[in-house]
Order: structure tokens, then C-alpha cells, then sequence
């Protein structure tokens, strides 16, 4: 399968893209494509990039391949890294709807291109910031379940991160997650907790413990204060501030401790990266895993009174697979909890709205209202719910390679489509030292595939056409 990473130069996209090789996440037939811009600095770094990947891990690189325009994103997973982010110095205003208006071109610019080029079924991971902001700009044009933003897990993982130090165990032993906004409106949620080895009561009373009679109702003024407290403490030695942060509670401390290393000058790009490479290998290796994430809702997190929560894109647990997250796990919340994401919700709601960007929740609703005056029988799709995308067609492509008769080659070349899913309909071995394979797929899956075995070192020169019906 293939990822391309939009913004690879930038500090975090260099971090996903090292991880993704590093780990082994990648075949030697996968392609890692690495998107800049044609109009920035990116242009040139992104080959330089990609020369620099090759020599880090030559053994274990995957196809690496440049984009430089938004209608070249061919990829089964899209990571959306690029824009602008928070300036990394203490002082600085880290405000993410600050960052909006900037980033919001990008985030419709990498939309409309997948819209309209993409396969209809590739999956976006939102990194770049305003994270609600991408989800609800994606998520219109590509259909809410294709859309997740990487936000929420990372915070999740903090938090679990956070409550392991203050019990002395391993993270991987805890498990509990944060919803609401990615940023100074995060909610964690307390009554998710679970810490493996420790029965319900023993897990109650270790929670209890560690909230010390806190509930979330003071949670965001909490944070407001600690943050003046680093602030301050920064101003003088920020090693004392980052002492500071350990006194403070596990929660306090999940959004706080972030905000020291990234004003530090240190940002959070290994974590961020780390975070992410978490839910893209879930997405390559066919796995069904709950994980939070920033995503578009309609009606699948409800208050007490029955209607949904403010908050048309908000962090909650869900199911991520292959195909996008497919539903919302989240058992009913205590007030406290439900408050705090309420408020959360319309935080974002508010930035939102500021912007114009369309709620998709009155779609779906409309969509609803359609299907159940139809008997049962949804007569059009939700807008933004996908594309079907061109029709498949037959193709016969010729690479002329080094040895066409070293049986090798042609593993490898067919290789290339069956990591695909494409099924070879034919392969000839040609005296003139080239192999010809025939295939069936849309137009865009087929590009890609030629731009993958041109990427290949034992190819010479690759030609395709589409035949004739």
C-alpha cells in the first residue's frame, strides 16, 4: 500500500517519514510519497529529502516518490502535515484558531484535489492545525468517515502516558482516552481509564487517588492557571518551569507538559510523528482498533436530553480500520465529563461557524429525513460521502528492465499490483528485454502504478497505454 506524506520537509512530516521507514511499516513495493510545493522552498528540499531517506536506510526504503501539486497525491493514506504551526517560544500566542485563516487554504486546496483526483477510497489523517478545521474541510468533500484527525490520539496518549508516571507502571499497561478540541479544550476522560492487572475496584480507587476529589468542572480554569504559572517560571529558567509541570495533576499535566516542550523551542514533532505512524500502521495492516480521533459527527454523541452535543467535529473513541473509523465508542458520560465536552464542542462550533464552514450534520439529517420518507430507501448520497471515481479500464504497460530473464523481475513487477489489490491479467517476458503486463483499473489507480514501477531500480523506461474496448 501506498502513504504520501503532504508537507514531508516540514519538522513533522521528516519525523512521520523517518518512522514510517525506520519501523518497517513500508514494503520495498510500498511508495512513500513525499509532497511539497511547487511554489515554496519545498520544491527543492523534498529531493533532497528524499536522497537523504535513501542513504539513512537504503536496505529497507520503500518506493520513494516527489509530488509537487495537490492532484498528485496518489496514495492509499494521505497525511495531512503541512501549514503553518504555533511559534515554538515561550509567550507566544499558541492560539490554534489563530491559525485558521492561513491554514484553511490549505486545507481546501489538498480537499478539492482529492475530490476530484482521488480514488474514492483513500483515507486522510488531519495533522496540521486547526485539526477540527481539517476534519470539517475534508470530511464535506471526501465523506466523514475517510477523515480522522490525529489530535485526539496523541493527547490519548499523553494521558495515558501521564497516569502510568503517577502509578509507576508501563504506559501499554493503561488504557483511557482524551476527546473534545486537540488543544487548551482538551477533555479527558476519566471514566474510560482501564489499567491492566487491577480489578474494577482497585482501578476506582487507583483513579480516585490520582483526581484527588477534582472534578472536570474546574478542568479549562486549571489549565489556564497552570499555564500562567509556566509562563512565568519560563521567564526565568525553563528547566525550573518544566519541574513546575510535574506538580501539577495527571490530567493538568497531559495539556501542559505539550505546551513546555513545544514553546521550549524543542517542539513535539517525535510525538506528533509517533502518534500518527500509530494510526496509519493500523490503517495498513487491516486491524480494527479503538483509538480517539478529531472526527465530523452526526448524531453518535448525545446529552442527556437526547440531542447531539455541540461540537460538529469533535475528539471521541472510535473504530479505526482499513477504510476510515467506522463508529463511535463512547458509553453514556458523567455530568462532568458530558459538560466539559459540551463546552469543548462549541469552542470549536464557534470557529467554525466564524469561518463558514458548512455543518454536515444538517446534511446528514436532511439525508435521514429523505431516506425515511423513501421506505427505507436513501435516494441520494450525503454530501461529501464519496465518489465512485472513473470506471476501470484495461491497460498494457511495457517496462524494459536490466534482465528480463532473471526470475525475480517479474515477481517483482507483478508485486507492484497484487500490494495493490490490482489483479495481472496477462505477463510476457519479450526477447528485446522488457515485460509486458496487462491490467485492469481506473485511470488514476493505473498512473499510479506506473509511476511506481518507474521508480523501480531494475526499470529502464516504462510505457503505457489504455487499450482499446
Amino acid at each position: 500500500m501506498d502513504v504520501s506524506v503532504v508537507g514531508a520537509t516540514g519538522d513533522i512530516g521528516r519525523q512521520i517519514c523517518t518512522q514510517l521507514i525506520a519501523g518497517g511499516l513500508l514494503t520495498h513495493t510500498s511508495r512513500l510519497q513525499l509532497v511539497g510545493r511547487a511554489d515554496g522552498s519545498s520544491a527543492a528540499t523534498v529531493h533532497g529529502l528524499r536522497a537523504d531517506l535513501i542513504d539513512a536506510f537504503d536496505e529497507r526504503t520503500p518506493l520513494l516518490d516527489v509530488a509537487l501539486a495537490p492532484q498528485d497525491v496518489v496514495a492509499d493514506v494521505v497525511v495531512l502535515a503541512a501549514g503553518r504551526t504555533a511559534p515554538a517560544e515561550v509567550g507566544a500566542n499558541t492560539d490554534r484558531t489563530a491559525l485558521a485563516e492561513g491554514n484553511r487554504a490549505v486545507f481546501e486546496q489538498y480537499a478539492d484535489a482529492l475530490a476530484a483526483h482521488g480514488s474514492g477510497r483513500e483515507v486522510v489523517i488531519v495533522v496540521s492545525n486547526p485539526v477540527e478545521l481539517g476534519v470539517a474541510v475534508l470530511a464535506e468533500r471526501l465523506g466523514r468517515h475517510r477523515v480522522i484527525g490525529m489530535g485526539a490520539w496523541l493527547d490519548s496518549l499523553r494521558f495515558q502516558r501521564e497516569i502510568a508516571l503517577s502509578l509507576g507502571v508501563r504506559r501499554h499497561r493503561v488504557e483511557g482516552y482524551v476527546g473534545g478540541q486537540h488543544g487548551e479544550k482538551a477533555v479527558p476522560l476519566w471514566s474510560t481509564v482501564r489499567i491492566a492487572g487491577l480489578s474494577r475496584s482497585e482501578r476506582a480507587a487507583a483513579v480516585a487517588r490520582l483526581r484527588q476529589e477534582r472534578t472536570l468542572g474546574t478542568f479549562f480554569d486549571e489549565v489556564a492557571d497552570a499555564r500562567r504559572q509556566l509562563e512565568t517560571a519560563s521567564a526565568d529558567h525553563v528547566g525550573e518551569a518544566f519541574t513546575l509541570v510535574d506538580s501539577f495533576p495527571p490530567d493538568v499535566r497531559t495539556v501542559t507538559r505539550s505546551f513546555m516542550t513545544h514553546t521550549s523551542g524543542a517542539k513535539t514533532a517525535t510525538g506528533t510523528a509517533a502518534a500518527t505512524v500509530d494510526l496509519v500502521e493500523t490503517l495498513l495492516d487491516g486491524r480494527q482498533i479503538v483509538v480517539a480521533g478529531q472526527v465530523a459527527l452526526s448524531q453518535e454523541v448525545l446529552g442527556d436530553d437526547g440531542e447531539p452535543l455541540p461540537g460538529r467535529v469533535l475528539g471521541v473513541p472510535v473504530i479505526l480500520g482499513p477504510d476510515g473509523w467506522t463508529r463511535v465508542i463512547l458509553d453514556p458520560l458523567p455530568d462532568d465529563e458530558a459538560r466539559a465536552l459540551a463546552e469543548s464542542g462549541r469552542a470549536i462550533d464557534r470557529m467554525l461557524d466564524a469561518l463558514d464552514i458548512p455543518d454536515t450534520r444538517v446534511a446528514a439529517r436532511r439525508v435521514a429525513a429523505r431516506r425515511d420518507g423513501g421506505a427505507g430507501r436513501e435516494r441520494s448520497a450525503p454530501t461529501g460521502e464519496g465518489r465512485a471515481g472513473d470506471p476501470p479500464a484495461r491497460y498494457d504497460v511495457e517496462v524494459e528492465v536490466t534482465d528480463a530473464s532473471d526470475p525475480g523481475v517479474v515477481a517483482t513487477l507483478t508485486g507492484v499490483f497484487a500490494d495493490r489489490g490490482v489483479v495481472v491479467d496477462a505477463v510476457a517476458t519479450n526477447p528485446r528485454g522488457s515485460v509486458g503486463i496487462s491490467f485492469r483499473a481506473s485511470e488514476r489507480l493505473a498512473r499510479s502504478l506506473v509511476r511506481t514501477l518507474e521508480r523501480l531500480a531494475m526499470a529502464r523506461k516504462v510505457v503505457a497505454h489504455r487499450a482499446e474496448s
